[in-house]
């Protein structure tokens, strides 16, 4: 799509977080029409300063033609789509909905079959590759849906993913992969934190742990990107402790639907729900090694935003 294509295009970002605010930039710096919504003024704020129009509710999308919704569960995806400021009575019959949080693919099979009746689209499209992906446009993105919808997604989809895998033509396969992909971030970060805690627990350094292991083959990328969190003892959230409690949560509830046992992720799940439990719930994921500091005494570095320590 050519650029004076791009800014005839009305593109709404529903939720302005790390996430949502990177891809709403990103979209901006493409050429695109972009309004972010987001309940929080600082999040407005932050995105009218990159040079788009911010609103409070999502009513207020009412002339775009494609809506993005990156929230954070599939109750506020309820809520800015069909409650009282809801934007889906206000849309034009044939507008597109791209649904990008971590929501159960049968929520997401649900959506897709609301939305149908009432003469939308829906792109189950959950994304992944973080704050930094999102602000580059380079986000991975799990896509299913009709035909239609992926044809009128793909302008955006363009600007806004290095990759996109398209999954099916109906809403739920998206979701799926994104649970699959959430199981492992979860397991290999609470995985991370008890290897840090084991090896402090045996006197080694820190840092020397995290040299070793990331040239070694118990390495991984989520090794490699949040245990520099806890070295520099920084707990401030990219992705917070109550995220995983959110999505492992749906992961077991995923496999009691399908008669399908995950013992490992529900051991994960554990973990953060102490973290959570803790107080340390909106802290960066990688806090989860604080039970461990609670539970061990073990010695952290210093942590720059919790004045409670251990």
């Amino acid at each position: 799509m050519k650029q004076n294509e791009q800014s005839s295009l009305h593109v709404g970002v529903i939720g302005l977080g790390s996430m949502g605010l990177g891809t709403a930039t990103a979209l901006l710096r493409q050429g695109f029409h972009v309004t972010g919504c987001d309940i929080a003024a600082d999040a407005r704020t932050a995105f009218a300063s990159a040079g788009g129009r911010s609103v409070s509710s999502p009513a207020e999308l009412a002339h775009c033609h494609i809506v993005l919704v990156v929230v954070v569960n599939a109750a506020q995806v309820e809520r800015v789509l069909f409650g009282e400021q809801g934007v889906i009575r206000q849309l034009m019959p044939g507008s597109l909905i791209m649904q990008c949080a971590t929501v159960a693919p049968s929520q997401a099979r649900e959506l897709g079959e609301r939305l149908a009746a009432q003469g939308m689209l829906l792109l189950d499209a959950p994304i992944s590759g973080g704050a930094a992906k999102a602000k580059s446009g380079e986000l991975s993105v799990m896509a299913s849906g009709a035909p239609e919808a992926f044809a009128c997604a793909q302008p955006v989809l363009a600007a806004m993913a290095a990759k996109v895998y398209p999954l099916g033509d109906t809403p739920g396969a998206g979701s799926s992969m994104k649970l699959v992909n959430q199981l492992l971030a979860g397991v290999h970060i609470a995985t991370a934190a008890e290897a840090m805690a084991l090896g402090i627990r045996m006197g080694l350094d820190p840092e020397v742990i995290f040299e070793v292991i990331t040239h070694s083959a118990g390495n991984s990328w989520m090794f490699e990107n949040r245990v520099p969190h806890i070295l520099s003892g920084d707990y401030t959230p990219l992705s917070a402790v109550d995220i995983f409690v959110k999505d492992l949560n749906i992961v077991h509830q995923t496999g009691r639907e399908l008669a399908l046992a995950t013992p490992i992720a529900s051991s994960a799940l554990q973990q953060f729900t102490a973290a959570s439990g803790a107080g340390f719930g909106r802290e960066d994921d990688s806090a989860v090694i604080k039970v461990y500091q609670r539970l061990s005494g073990i010695t952290l570095p210093d942590a720059a935003n919790d004045a409670q320590g251990a």
